[in-house]
């Protein structure tokens, strides 16, 4: 008997790498535009853009990982949605959309090799993709980037 389906998940990729976030979280995918700069205390805070009149913090998601790189030149703006907090961090590429079953992910594995970023590693036949915890992927240590207003009279990217 096959194991329960768990959900659908938006695989993208930081460098050669292969991530996920659940695909509830994921409100859309946008082209990359270079995010306003705010000063910040999380280095892994990009700046703000404008998402139809939307002031949206901007997370550079290989840096929140501990991953060095550069941005490819035809980067993403995932627009993840937790609660009541909507922000943009930046992958590589968006690749798919898959569905997991309870028996691909391993909770175990991703937590003794990983920050707290992570929620489990998904094992589809020979490729490994790290399940994300979207609500720890969008926080920040800057309570002022997510209670403060932007600066009145600022230009803000705008997002296609």
């Amino acid at each position: 008997m096959p194991a329960p389906t768990l959900g659908q998940l938006v695989v993208f990729s930081l460098g050669e790498e292969e991530y996920a976030l659940p695909i509830g979280s994921v409100h859309e995918i946008i082209r990359y535009a270079e995010p306003r700069s705010v000063a910040s205390t999380d280095p892994s805070v990009r700046g703000v853009i404008s998402l139809r009149g939307k002031i949206l913090p901007v997370f550079d998601l290989a840096a929140k990982l501990g991953l060095a790189g550069e941005r490819a030149h035809d980067a993403k703006i995932v627009i993840v949605e937790t609660g009541d907090t909507t922000a943009g961090v930046v992958v590589d590429d968006v690749a798919e959309v898959i569905t997991v079953s309870e028996d691909q992910l391993d909770a175990e594995g991703g937590r003794m090799v990983t920050g707290d970023c992570v929620e489990a590693i998904a094992k589809i036949e020979n490729r490994l993709i790290v399940l994300l915890q979207p609500e720890r992927i969008v926080a920040t240590t800057d309570a002022a980037l997510a209670d403060g207003p932007v600066a009145a009279g600022a230009p803000v990217a705008a997002a296609a």
